[in-house]
Protein backbone atom coordinates (compact mmCIF):
# COMPACT_ATOMS: atom_id res chain seq x y z
CA UNK A 1 0.00 0.00 0.00
CA UNK A 2 2.75 2.44 0.90
CA UNK A 3 4.64 1.70 -2.29
CA UNK A 4 1.46 2.14 -4.33
CA UNK A 5 0.78 5.49 -2.66
CA UNK A 6 4.34 6.68 -3.31
CA UNK A 7 4.08 5.53 -6.90
CA UNK A 8 0.79 7.39 -7.40
CA UNK A 9 2.20 10.60 -5.89
CA UNK A 10 5.30 10.28 -8.02
CA UNK A 11 3.24 9.84 -11.18
CA UNK A 12 1.09 12.86 -10.28
CA UNK A 13 4.20 14.96 -9.68
CA UNK A 14 5.72 13.90 -12.99
CA UNK A 15 2.49 14.70 -14.83
CA UNK A 16 2.42 18.10 -13.19
CA UNK A 17 6.06 18.84 -14.06
CA UNK A 18 5.73 17.63 -17.66
CA UNK A 19 2.51 19.60 -18.21
CA UNK A 20 3.66 22.79 -20.01
CA UNK A 21 0.68 24.83 -18.84
CA UNK A 22 1.12 23.90 -15.18
CA UNK A 23 4.88 24.41 -15.35
CA UNK A 24 4.47 27.80 -17.03
CA UNK A 25 1.94 28.93 -14.41
CA UNK A 26 4.20 27.79 -11.60
CA UNK A 27 7.24 29.59 -13.03
CA UNK A 28 5.18 32.72 -13.57
CA UNK A 29 4.07 32.71 -9.91
CA UNK A 30 7.63 32.14 -8.74
CA UNK A 31 8.93 35.01 -10.87
CA UNK A 32 6.08 37.20 -9.66
CA UNK A 33 6.95 36.49 -6.02
CA UNK A 34 10.62 37.27 -6.63
CA UNK A 35 9.73 40.56 -8.35
CA UNK A 36 7.41 41.55 -5.47
CA UNK A 37 10.10 40.84 -2.86
CA UNK A 38 12.77 42.72 -4.83
CA UNK A 39 10.48 45.74 -5.28
CA UNK A 40 9.58 45.65 -1.57
CA UNK A 41 13.25 45.54 -0.54
CA UNK A 42 14.17 48.35 -2.93
CA UNK A 43 11.22 50.46 -1.73
CA UNK A 44 12.29 50.06 1.88
CA UNK A 45 15.84 51.15 1.07
CA UNK A 46 14.67 54.18 -0.92
CA UNK A 47 12.18 55.30 1.73
CA UNK A 48 14.71 54.78 4.53
CA UNK A 49 17.20 56.89 2.61
CA UNK A 50 14.61 59.66 2.19
CA UNK A 51 13.76 59.50 5.89
CA UNK A 52 17.46 59.77 6.80
CA UNK A 53 17.88 62.81 4.55
CA UNK A 54 14.81 64.51 5.97
CA UNK A 55 15.83 64.09 9.61
CA UNK A 56 19.47 64.97 8.88
CA UNK A 57 18.29 68.22 7.29
CA UNK A 58 16.29 69.00 10.44
CA UNK A 59 19.46 68.71 12.52
CA UNK A 60 21.20 71.33 10.37
CA UNK A 61 18.51 73.96 10.90
CA UNK A 62 19.40 77.04 12.92
CA UNK A 63 16.42 76.35 15.16
CA UNK A 64 17.39 74.35 18.25
CA UNK A 65 16.04 70.81 17.98
CA UNK A 66 16.03 67.81 20.32
CA UNK A 67 18.51 65.46 18.60
CA UNK A 68 17.66 62.31 20.64
CA UNK A 69 13.95 62.83 19.98
CA UNK A 70 14.60 63.25 16.23
CA UNK A 71 16.64 60.03 16.18
CA UNK A 72 13.87 58.22 18.03
CA UNK A 73 11.22 59.49 15.60
CA UNK A 74 13.41 58.46 12.69
CA UNK A 75 13.79 54.92 13.99
CA UNK A 76 10.06 54.51 14.61
CA UNK A 77 9.12 55.92 11.21
CA UNK A 78 11.56 53.59 9.44
CA UNK A 79 10.12 50.67 11.37
CA UNK A 80 6.55 51.60 10.39
CA UNK A 81 7.56 51.94 6.73
CA UNK A 82 9.27 48.54 6.76
CA UNK A 83 6.33 46.68 8.30
CA UNK A 84 3.83 48.44 6.04
CA UNK A 85 5.70 47.53 2.85
CA UNK A 86 6.16 43.94 3.99
CA UNK A 87 2.43 43.71 4.69
CA UNK A 88 1.59 45.06 1.23
CA UNK A 89 4.02 42.60 -0.36
CA UNK A 90 2.53 39.72 1.65
CA UNK A 91 -1.04 40.55 0.64
CA UNK A 92 0.02 40.90 -3.01
CA UNK A 93 1.65 37.46 -2.93
CA UNK A 94 -1.46 35.96 -1.29
CA UNK A 95 -3.62 37.53 -3.98
CA UNK A 96 -1.50 35.90 -6.70
CA UNK A 97 -2.40 32.51 -5.18
CA UNK A 98 -6.11 33.32 -5.26
CA UNK A 99 -6.50 34.18 -1.56
CA UNK A 100 -9.24 36.62 -0.57
CA UNK A 101 -7.16 39.68 0.30
CA UNK A 102 -10.19 41.69 1.41
CA UNK A 103 -10.77 39.36 4.33
CA UNK A 104 -7.07 39.55 5.21
CA UNK A 105 -7.09 43.35 5.24
CA UNK A 106 -10.27 43.38 7.32
CA UNK A 107 -8.63 41.06 9.82
CA UNK A 108 -5.61 43.38 10.05
CA UNK A 109 -7.89 46.37 10.53
CA UNK A 110 -9.44 45.11 13.73
CA UNK A 111 -6.01 44.62 15.31
CA UNK A 112 -5.41 42.38 18.25
CA UNK A 113 -8.98 40.99 18.33
CA UNK A 114 -8.52 39.29 14.96
CA UNK A 115 -5.01 38.09 15.75
CA UNK A 116 -6.19 36.52 18.99
CA UNK A 117 -4.24 35.81 22.11
CA UNK A 118 -1.12 34.87 20.17
CA UNK A 119 -0.58 38.48 19.07
CA UNK A 120 -1.10 40.12 22.45
CA UNK A 121 2.64 40.46 23.09
CA UNK A 122 3.16 42.07 19.69
CA UNK A 123 0.36 44.58 20.25
CA UNK A 124 1.67 45.29 23.77
CA UNK A 125 5.19 45.96 22.44
CA UNK A 126 3.91 48.39 19.82
CA UNK A 127 1.62 50.28 22.21
CA UNK A 128 4.36 50.54 24.84
CA UNK A 129 6.76 51.86 22.18
CA UNK A 130 4.37 54.68 21.34
CA UNK A 131 3.93 55.58 25.03
CA UNK A 132 7.72 55.70 25.47
CA UNK A 133 7.96 58.08 22.52
CA UNK A 134 5.14 60.45 23.45
CA UNK A 135 6.05 60.56 27.15
CA UNK A 136 9.67 61.22 26.17
CA UNK A 137 10.98 58.63 28.64
CA UNK A 138 14.23 58.21 26.69
CA UNK A 139 15.54 58.56 23.16
CA UNK A 140 18.28 57.42 20.81
CA UNK A 141 21.69 58.36 22.19
CA UNK A 142 20.58 58.42 25.85
CA UNK A 143 22.46 56.50 28.52
CA UNK A 144 19.83 54.35 30.23
CA UNK A 145 19.40 51.37 32.49
CA UNK A 146 16.39 49.20 31.70
CA UNK A 147 15.63 46.27 34.00
CA UNK A 148 19.30 45.70 34.80
CA UNK A 149 20.57 46.33 31.26
CA UNK A 150 22.58 49.54 30.87
CA UNK A 151 24.11 51.24 27.85
CA UNK A 152 23.44 53.71 25.05
CA UNK A 153 20.12 53.54 23.19
CA UNK A 154 21.17 52.75 19.64
CA UNK A 155 17.79 52.29 17.99
CA UNK A 156 14.10 52.48 18.90
CA UNK A 157 11.91 50.45 16.57
CA UNK A 158 8.19 49.84 16.56
CA UNK A 159 8.50 46.66 18.62
CA UNK A 160 11.94 46.60 20.27
CA UNK A 161 14.59 48.91 21.74
CA UNK A 162 18.27 48.22 21.00
CA UNK A 163 20.82 49.13 23.67
CA UNK A 164 24.58 49.02 23.08
CA UNK A 165 26.49 48.16 26.27
CA UNK A 166 29.84 49.77 27.01
CA UNK A 167 31.56 46.44 26.38
CA UNK A 168 30.08 46.32 22.86
CA UNK A 169 27.19 43.92 23.53
CA UNK A 170 23.91 44.71 21.80
CA UNK A 171 20.82 44.15 23.95
CA UNK A 172 17.47 43.85 22.18
CA UNK A 173 14.64 44.53 24.63
CA UNK A 174 10.96 44.12 23.61
CA UNK A 175 9.15 47.36 24.42
CA UNK A 176 6.37 45.50 26.25
CA UNK A 177 8.87 44.09 28.77
CA UNK A 178 10.18 47.52 29.82
CA UNK A 179 9.02 48.03 33.40
CA UNK A 180 11.54 50.42 34.96
CA UNK A 181 13.80 52.94 33.20
CA UNK A 182 16.66 54.94 34.66
CA UNK A 183 17.62 57.73 32.24
CA UNK A 184 21.11 58.95 33.07
CA UNK A 185 21.14 61.50 30.24
CA UNK A 186 18.33 63.67 31.53
CA UNK A 187 19.56 66.77 33.36
CA UNK A 188 22.89 67.59 34.95
CA UNK A 189 25.23 64.70 35.70
CA UNK A 190 27.40 64.46 38.82
CA UNK A 191 31.19 64.23 38.64
CA UNK A 192 32.58 63.26 42.04
CA UNK A 193 36.21 62.54 42.88
CA UNK A 194 38.27 62.02 46.03
CA UNK A 195 41.85 63.24 46.31
CA UNK A 196 44.17 62.55 49.23
CA UNK A 197 46.87 64.47 51.04
CA UNK A 198 49.34 63.39 53.71
CA UNK A 199 48.56 63.95 57.39
CA UNK A 200 51.56 66.27 57.60
CA UNK A 201 50.05 68.71 55.07
CA UNK A 202 47.98 71.80 55.92
CA UNK A 203 44.36 70.89 55.12
CA UNK A 204 43.22 74.51 54.73
CA UNK A 205 46.04 75.20 52.30
CA UNK A 206 45.19 72.10 50.27
CA UNK A 207 41.53 73.13 50.07
CA UNK A 208 42.60 76.62 48.95
CA UNK A 209 44.71 75.13 46.13
CA UNK A 210 41.80 72.92 45.06
CA UNK A 211 39.45 75.93 45.00
CA UNK A 212 41.87 77.89 42.81
CA UNK A 213 42.23 74.96 40.39
CA UNK A 214 38.44 74.52 40.38
CA UNK A 215 37.93 78.17 39.40
CA UNK A 216 40.22 77.68 36.38
CA UNK A 217 38.36 74.53 35.34
CA UNK A 218 34.99 76.28 35.65
CA UNK A 219 36.09 79.08 33.34
CA UNK A 220 37.84 76.96 30.70
CA UNK A 221 35.69 73.84 30.30
CA UNK A 222 32.20 74.23 28.81
CA UNK A 223 31.22 70.71 29.84
CA UNK A 224 31.11 71.81 33.49
CA UNK A 225 27.74 73.36 34.35
CA UNK A 226 28.21 73.78 38.11
CA UNK A 227 31.31 73.71 40.32
CA UNK A 228 33.71 72.10 40.84
CA UNK A 229 32.94 72.57 44.52
CA UNK A 230 35.33 71.41 47.23
CA UNK A 231 33.11 69.60 49.74
CA UNK A 232 35.82 69.21 52.35
CA UNK A 233 37.34 66.29 54.24
CA UNK A 234 35.28 63.14 53.61
CA UNK A 235 37.48 60.50 55.23
CA UNK A 236 40.47 60.03 57.54
CA UNK A 237 42.18 56.94 56.21
CA UNK A 238 45.14 54.99 57.58
CA UNK A 239 47.78 57.21 55.96
CA UNK A 240 45.85 59.94 54.18
CA UNK A 241 43.30 62.69 54.51
CA UNK A 242 40.63 62.35 51.81
CA UNK A 243 39.04 65.48 50.30
CA UNK A 244 35.97 65.26 48.04
CA UNK A 245 35.27 67.54 45.08
CA UNK A 246 32.01 67.56 43.09
CA UNK A 247 30.87 69.15 39.84
CA UNK A 248 27.77 69.02 37.61
CA UNK A 249 28.31 68.35 33.90
CA UNK A 250 26.42 67.96 30.66
CA UNK A 251 25.10 64.41 30.10
CA UNK A 252 27.64 61.70 29.23
CA UNK A 253 30.63 63.93 30.06
CA UNK A 254 30.85 63.23 33.79
CA UNK A 255 33.54 60.57 33.42
CA UNK A 256 35.73 62.75 31.21
CA UNK A 257 35.37 65.64 33.66
CA UNK A 258 36.32 63.37 36.57
CA UNK A 259 39.49 62.35 34.74
CA UNK A 260 40.28 66.00 33.99
CA UNK A 261 39.71 67.01 37.63
CA UNK A 262 42.10 64.33 38.92
CA UNK A 263 44.80 65.41 36.46
CA UNK A 264 44.34 69.13 37.20
CA UNK A 265 44.36 68.73 40.98
CA UNK A 266 47.41 66.45 40.90
CA UNK A 267 49.32 69.03 38.85
CA UNK A 268 48.17 71.82 41.22
CA UNK A 269 49.40 69.86 44.26
CA UNK A 270 52.74 69.17 42.57
CA UNK A 271 53.15 72.87 41.78
CA UNK A 272 52.47 73.89 45.39
CA UNK A 273 54.56 71.09 46.88
CA UNK A 274 51.59 69.35 48.54
CA UNK A 275 52.30 65.67 49.01
CA UNK A 276 49.89 62.99 47.86
CA UNK A 277 50.74 60.19 50.31
CA UNK A 278 52.21 56.80 49.55
CA UNK A 279 51.53 53.76 51.71
CA UNK A 280 53.73 53.88 54.81
CA UNK A 281 54.76 51.32 57.37
CA UNK A 282 56.30 52.11 60.75
CA UNK A 283 58.56 49.40 62.19
CA UNK A 284 59.26 49.53 65.95
CA UNK A 285 62.27 47.54 67.15
CA UNK A 286 61.96 46.70 70.86
CA UNK A 287 65.48 45.28 71.09
CA UNK A 288 68.06 47.62 72.70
Amino acid sequence: MILDTIKIKFMETMEFITDPEQLTALMAKAINIIIILVVAKASIRILHSLINRFFDSQKNLKIKVDIPRLETMKGLLKSIVKYTIYFIAFTTIMKSFGTDVTALITAAGIGGLAFGFGAQNLVRDIITGFFILFEDQFGVGNYVEIDGVSGIVEEMALRVTKIRGFNGDLYIVPNGEIKKVINRSNGKMRALIEISIAYEEDIDNAIKVLNEASDILRETDERILEGPTVLGVSNLAASEVVISVMAKTVPMEQWAVERLMRKTFKEAFDEKGIEIPYPRRVVINKNP
